[in-house]
């Protein structure tokens, strides 16, 4: 399993990558997506919504079971991967590479709080 270490995580199997123009984009990690198994449907939030650290926010359902995805951050979503709804199963095939949605990270927010590549890995065994 991998876990690029250029990202940040949360305990509850998120990764985040702050993008250019300073939006976060948020999605699960490699071991979530192999836990629940084959990708069937995602709900996602709205552009718009408000959201405080740890609010569910998404919903990833696979064939095993449906999961909560949490914000990492509190922010205002942005943008959502609604091409997902079609095909869910690109976060089976490349979790990393697929996000979920965009935060805007409310004033102050700081990645400093989420954990890096090696105390996700840690924190797995």
């Amino acid at each position: 399993m991998e876990f690029p270490d250029e990202l940040r995580y949360t305990s509850t199997h998120e990764w985040v990558r702050k993008e250019p123009d300073g939006t976060l984009s948020v999605g699960i990690t490699d071991h979530a997506q192999d836990a629940l198994g084959e990708m069937v449907f995602v709900e996602l939030p709205a552009p718009g919504r408000q959201v405080r650290g740890g609010d569910q926010c998404a919903v990833v359902e696979s064939v095993k079971a449906a999961s909560d995805v949490y914000a990492p951050l509190a922010g205002e979503v942005v943008a959502a991967n609604t091409g997902l709804a079609d095909e869910p199963g690109r976060l089976n095939r490349d979790p990393y590479g697929t996000w979920l949605f965009r935060l805007k990270p409310a004033d102050g927010a700081d990645l400093s709080g989420l954990l890096d590549a090696a105390a996700y890995r840690k924190g797995l065994t």
